[in-house]
């Protein structure tokens, strides 16, 4: 009789899932934005929810929920109910170094969520503003140097690729630099371009048009190649070997979303970012786009957490 109830249980389970997976979606989406608007992730997450929307004609709204590195946005998907009705614009920080760099994580990246389609990798820079003199990575680094605890870096926030890459700078360079963490990236490049810091770890398309009109100075790649929208710029790792920062974003929702749900978003969103229109625009701002599985997005999380947790053990980074 047991056995039977379980049989009887799984299958109205299953049942339900593949109804609700049937007629999903059925109502508005939406997609949590844990970082500033006019960063990449916010960027993307318009883009995803536009084509969603031209999709399967159903409304889906971007909503902003900064601060905590994308803690806050990120710790309200994890408590939203598993529907697919509410999913979040993770990216390497929110979704796979945090709890290695913050003491109180409300929320665990790898058991509360369930990956569901990668989205995008940007390209980075090194940037200064134009009254650092330095012009290459070995000029940037005697320069620190000469000015031990007067210069500083801005961040997207604790946890952020620009963050991350500061400190594996600051490790490898063996250099004293102060970091300045920010609510996105909009912002830390608003006071860099200001003079307010003076160095910072961005995605391209966040900072190349600055570099463009000379508001900003491009010293290096943070990445492991050139990028073809500087290609005389080299990579950091040149310098310093061991180097590479990879920023990424990719779309969660909450753990225990039905696995037909999760299919159906991932299948829809490799589309999307694989329309001309997205690829050129992804090409023009130096971002990759790779189509994966759901399944393979998650071991991609899982490798990119165990990385970072080796490099930020090493590095000596204490969580804060």
């Amino acid at each position: 009789m047991k056995k039977l109830l379980c049989i009887i249980f799984t299958s109205l389970m299953t049942f339900g899932a593949l109804a609700q997976s049937t007629s999903y979606p059925d109502r508005q989406i939406r997609i949590i934005s844990p970082f500033a608007t006019g960063g990449i992730a916010d960027t993307f997450s318009r883009v995803v929810a536009q084509g969603l929307n031209e999709s399967w004609r159903q409304p889906v709204i971007v909503e902003n929920k900064t601060g905590g590195g994308g803690n806050i946005g990120s710790d309200f998907v994890a408590k939203a109910p598993p529907d697919g009705y509410t999913l979040v614009m993770g990216n390497i920080g929110s979704h796979a170094v945090n709890p290695y760099l913050i003491k109180n994580m409300p929320y665990d990246p790898l058991k509360d969520f369930q990956p569901v389609a990668f989205v995008l990798d940007a390209e980075g820079l090194l940037v200064v503003n134009p009254s650092v003199p330095s012009k290459t990575v070995n000029e940037l680094i005697a320069y620190i140097k000469a000015n031990p605890g007067k210069i500083s870096y801005g961040s997207g926030g604790v946890g952020t690729t620009s963050h991350l890459a500061g400190e594996l700078f600051k490790f490898l360079a063996k250099v004293d630099m102060t970091h300045i963490p920010y609510k996105g990236n909009s912002p830390a490049i608003t006071d860099l371009i200001g003079g307010q810091t003076q160095i910072m770890f961005a995605t391209m398309p966040t900072v190349l048009p600055f570099v463009k009109t000379g508001k900003l100075r491009a010293i290096a790649v943070i990445g492991g190649s050139r990028t073809s929208a500087l290609p005389d710029l080299p990579t950091v790792s040149q310098t310093l070997p061991g180097f590479e920062v990879s920023n990424w974003i990719g779309i969660f929702a909450p753990t225990g979303t039905p696995t037909p749900i999760i299919t159906k978003l991932n299948t829809e969103i490799n589309k999307i970012m694989q329309l001309p229109n997205n690829q050129k625009r992804l090409e023009a701002e130096g971002a990759k786009f790779r189509a994966m599985t759901s399944e393979t997005f998650g071991m991609f999380q899982r490798n990119e957490a165990q990385k970072w947790a080796k490099i930020i053990k090493d590095s000596g980074i204490n969580p804060e």
